[in-house]
This record gives structure tokens, sequence and C-alpha cells, in this order.
């Protein structure tokens, strides 16, 4: 039986690895697409630049809030694109948008 399992477990193994690089990859791209577009309000841990704070007056700058973690990704997606109060509405690719946000979520975490 130990013998049977032991493909089904290497298997694993590597398509493990293989996701995790992906994720990996998507992660980076959605760094790069953040710091490009976001980070200058949202700094880059996305707690909130609190010089861009004080000169908007913003207080929806922290990324990482429990309030936003509870916001589906296509209402953060429609924020993304489209902008929100202050925010401008973006200036990144669909696809960059998409990865913005898989980065914000991973800030969260």
């Amino acid at each position: 039986m130990k013998t049977k399992m032991l493909p089904v477990v290497i298997g694993l193994w590597i398509v493990g690895g293989w996701v995790s690089a992906a994720v990996g990859a998507d992660t980076s791209a959605g760094k790069a697409a953040f710091e490009k577009s976001c980070a200058g309000c949202h700094g880059k841990d996305g707690k909130g630049n609190p010089a861009m704070a004080k000169v908007l007056g913003e207080k929806g700058l922290n990324l990482t809030s429990p309030e936003l973690a509870k916001k589906s990704d296509d209402e953060l997606l429609k924020v993304i694109a489209q902008g929100m109060g202050k925010m401008p509405a973006s200036k990144l690719s669909k696809e960059e948008q998409k990865q913005a946000l898989g980065y914000i979520r991973a800030l969260a975490k």
C-alpha cells in the first residue's frame, strides 16, 4: 500500500512547487504594480502614508485593515479601476489591477 502512494505523494509535491512558484511570480508582479501606482498614498507596507493622510484627510489609506479584508475582490477591483473619494481612477491595465489586488491581499495577512 505504501509503495502505491509514493508516486501520488511525489506528484503532489512537484505540483505544489509549481503552484508556489506561480503564486510568488504573481506576488512580485503585484508588488511592482502596487509600488508603481498605490504605494505613494497607501505606503509600501499598505498601512497608509502618514504624510498623505494629513494632506488628503483620508482615513481609508490603510489597506491592511479588517474592514477592507471583508470587501470582495470585485468591490476592491471597482475601487482600483474607478477610484473613490480623492483616489483617482487607476492607470494600471486590468491585469495589473488584479495583480495589485493580489499583493494587497497578501499585505493584509
